[in-house]
């Protein structure tokens, strides 16, 4: 069940907080605009007093990379803006009526979990959804620990409510979400990791959306459980609230999700047998897929025609790493997914009305460039820091002002001070976690569930 006490702490005087910071935000995305326009204009059209010191004289390469920094921060300025529109006016679909609620199949699949399958199936149980319209499926893909002893024990309670299956050896999470959809006798079917636990009305609120045929996936919101254990937990809780309450939200806005997560996602079931055979059957560079299967999923959906959509007021929480090495893990297993689904994103968009076209390719373009001009930067800006320390803290404040929007937005959004850990996770993702895309980029063939 939901632990309230997990909540960061709420501002006091939450209303006049909260038109300040919105004031706030535009303000900053203001400044941040004339800024890059100012350095642009000072760019092209002034000559640089202080070129020799910049080293700008002696390695010529640096100012193409320096120039092409600065114009590609103006239409992101400008993207960040629409989006932030878009995010404003998102408001999720209201839960359902038990009553109206259609009949539903929650797949769970688990693998060395240990403790908390068992609570994560007792989140389910608790549900509001009626018992006669859900179907609880928990799927063992050959755990090695105690994780089937909490399985078990937990069916125990539930009697037929609770339907489990035992592989014999570690086929994958994509085979233990398959099993699970073979079995589904739901209308919808919705997909909960074995690290997570749910609110009492989070299964009638992804069940909403369903009723638009033109729906074919839902995306629910993601946030951390164990957010007391350590600073990485906290800065994922700010980095998560990025993810979804500002970047599906604007997403849905055009009904173009682009990954329903493994966490908590939903799906139309008559949809869902159109597409689950290729998906499961899905190979990359000659090897079979098994990582990034919700956003491969989401990605098969939307090539059949259907929309994917983010409902916030459907939450779940999930255990987030709290060492390096997991938090490494986890975002090499995102990234090489997000290689894989953006290729084939690219196909597909041509696929989507014309309205959600354009903002896809629009928002895929300006983003997707971030990475070599990023990286570019980087290069430049080690260079340049090296034959002039004095530069380190221009550098800081960069950074700094950099993450200042997204924490005004998490200032609104989230109603608590937890924004202040924008601050250093910008220094983070900048400092100990940009070797990821490089090495995933390098090892895209590489399988395994890299949850342990």
């Amino acid at each position: 069940m939901l632990n309230e006490s997990n909540r960061s702490p709420a501002l006091p005087g939450v209303m006049p907080v909260l038109r300040v910071a919105e004031f706030s935000l535009w303000l900053a995305y203001a400044v941040l605009l004339a800024v890059a326009l100012g350095l642009l204009y000072r760019t092209v059209l002034v000559d640089m007093a202080h070129a020799q010191s910049l080293g700008l004289e002696r390695h010529v390469w640096l100012k193409p990379v320096l120039l092409v920094a600065l114009c590609w921060s103006v239409p992101v300025t400008v993207l960040l803006l629409v989006k932030t529109r878009l995010w404003l006016h998102y408001r999720p679909v209201p839960p359902l009526e038990p009553a109206n609620a259609p009949p539903l199949t929650v797949v769970i699949p688990a693998y060395n979990e240990g403790a908390m399958i068992e609570k994560t199936i007792d989140s389910v149980a608790a549900s509001l959804y009626r018992p006669e319209r859900l179907q609880i499926v928990v799927v063992d893909d050959g755990s090695r620990d105690d994780t089937w002893e909490y399985i078990e024990r937990a069916a125990l309670r539930y009697g037929d409510r609770v339907e489990v299956v035992r592989f014999e050896r570690n086929q994958g999470k994509r085979a233990a979400l398959m099993e699970g959809f073979r079995r589904a006798r739901g209308e919808v079917v919705v997909t909960i990791d074995s690290d997570s636990v749910i609110g009492a009305t989070t299964l009638l609120a992804m069940a909403a959306p369903f009723v638009d045929s033109r729906v074919g996936a839902v995306a629910g919101k993601v946030s951390v459980h164990n957010l007391n254990e350590g600073l990485i937990p906290r800065m994922l809780r700010f980095a998560y609230a990025l993810s979804f309450d500002f970047q599906r939200a604007a997403e849905s806005q055009f009904r173009t999700v682009y990954c329903s997560p493994g966490a908590l996602a939903a799906y139309r079931t008559a949809a869902l047998r159109e597409v689950q055979d290729r998906w499961m059957a899905q190979t990359f560079l000659g090897s079979p897929c098994t990582f990034g299967e919700d956003r491969a999923l989401t990605n098969y959906l939307l090539e059949k025609g259907f929309d994917s959509v983010y409902q916030g007021n459907a939450e779940v929480r999930t255990l987030v790493p709290t060492t390096y090495a997991r938090l490494c893990k986890m975002f090499l297993r995102w990234n090489r997914s997000f290689v894989r689904e953006e290729l084939r994103l690219a196909r597909i968009v041509w696929r989507r009305p014309l309205r959600y076209r354009l903002m896809v390719l629009w928002d895929k373009l300006t983003t997707n460039l971030r990475y070599p001009i990023h990286y570019a930067s980087l290069v430049a800006l080690a260079v340049l820091l090296a034959e002039d320390s004095a530069l380190l803290p221009l550098t800081a404040l960069g950074i700094a002002l950099s993450a200042l929007p997204f924490m005004l937005f998490y200032l609104r959004s989230e109603r608590s001070w937890a924004a202040l850990y924008g601050l250093p996770y910008a220094f983070f993702t900048i400092l100990a976690l940009s070797w990821i895309l490089p090495y995933a980029l390098l090892t895209p063939r590489a399988r395994s569930w890299l949850t342990r």
